[in-house]
């Protein structure tokens, strides 16, 4: 079954790569949100599915990426030249962060994450060079005629997605993966067996601010202006939070099925207001009671389909239990 998957995955990543030569902008705009989306869902998951580690400041490396595509842009860098760099950038801050936030545990570690977003919003803030409180465009991306530009964004919106997606598959599948889930189950009995807790841990955290720093470089490439308000918002870490809990947290399809319901739900209900968020709450809310494992987690608890096989679980057979 995965092997076959895993070819419609190929087959639909090459039919997703001809939506700009077939739909007009406006929709190219919205699948590049989409991806934006699944990224965000999937580097999340990552964190609190495999890793245990359970953030609402990720929106921190989302500006990072976003406000580094601008800062490299204004020094004369090509704009996609300066998103990859942005990227590499947040990716590159998530470490000396790590040796920080790593050191908290639990409530405190997400405690922890908002406030080293909201200590980086205000740095921003400070910054006249970025625009400050009011917010900075990326106007570099104007030398493109708009068609061409949001279909480079969303081949590069696709291109990340395919290889964050990969990268974080393989490193499941890995010894390394197992050793992830072990300190996501019990940190002290992984350490009593030799494992690197924190080297382990620090490579997922890298591993998600690149995610989510790519994420950032996109949204900016994707809308052309951004200012602290938004970006640095603690929504976006609402937003993955919602996709993980209804999709299915811990398990590999199902932030993407998340991200899919999100996508939906902002496209059709998003002039609500306030009680479009609300709804939001309430839905996971609804989740988390009702199927707490999510929807992909139910449909593998209870008909064993597992699409992209990640990890270990325990299968019971004729008096024995053996690990898959």
């Amino acid at each position: 079954m995965s092997k076959i998957f895993t070819g419609g995955t190929v087959v639909a990543a090459l039919l997703l790569a001809s939506v700009p030569l077939v739909f007009d902008p406006d929709v190219v705009q919205k699948l590049t949100t989409l991806l934006i989306l699944m990224l965000l869902a999937v580097m999340w998951n990552a964190l609190a599915g495999y890793g245990g580690l359970l953030s609402v400041g990720q929106q921190a490396f989302i500006g990072i990426g976003a406000y580094g595509t601008v800062f490299f842009a204004d020094q004369g860098v090509s704009p996609y030249v300066a998103m990859l760099l942005a990227t590499l950038l947040a990716g590159l801050i998530s470490v000396p962060i790590s040796l920080f936030a790593l050191r908290l545990r639990a409530a405190q570690f997400a405690i922890g994450m908002w406030v080293i977003a909201e200590v980086i919003s205000i740095i921003v803030r400070l910054d006249q060079n970025l625009g400050a409180g009011t917010g900075i465009s990326l106007i570099q991306l104007n030398q493109y005629e708009p068609n061409f530009r949001q279909a480079y964004t969303f081949w590069l919106a696709l291109a990340f997605a395919v290889i964050f997606l990969a990268a974080l598959f393989f490193l499941l599948r890995s010894p390394l993966g197992a050793s992830l889930q072990a300190i996501r189950d019990d940190e002290d009995a992984a350490r009593s067996l030799g494992v690197r807790v924190v080297a382990r841990k620090r490579l997922l955290f890298v591993l998600a601010g690149l995610g989510c720093g790519a994420a950032g470089v996109l949204i900016a490439a994707n809308t052309l202006f951004i200012e602290p308000g938004s970006i640095f918002s603690v929504q976006w870490s609402a937003y993955m939070i919602f996709m993980v809990l209804v999709g299915g947290l811990g398990t590999f399809e199902g932030p993407i099925l998340g991200a899919i319901l999100l996508f939906a739900i902002q496209t059709t209900f998003t002039q609500g207001g306030p009680w479009y968020l609300v709804g939001l709450g309430a839905t996971a809310a609804l989740f988390a009671l009702v199927l707490p494992r999510g929807l992909w987690g139910t449909v593998e608890e209870r008909l064993g389909l597992r699409l992209l096989p990640v990890g270990y679980r325990v299968v019971k057979t004729k008096g024995e239990e053996r690990a898959a």
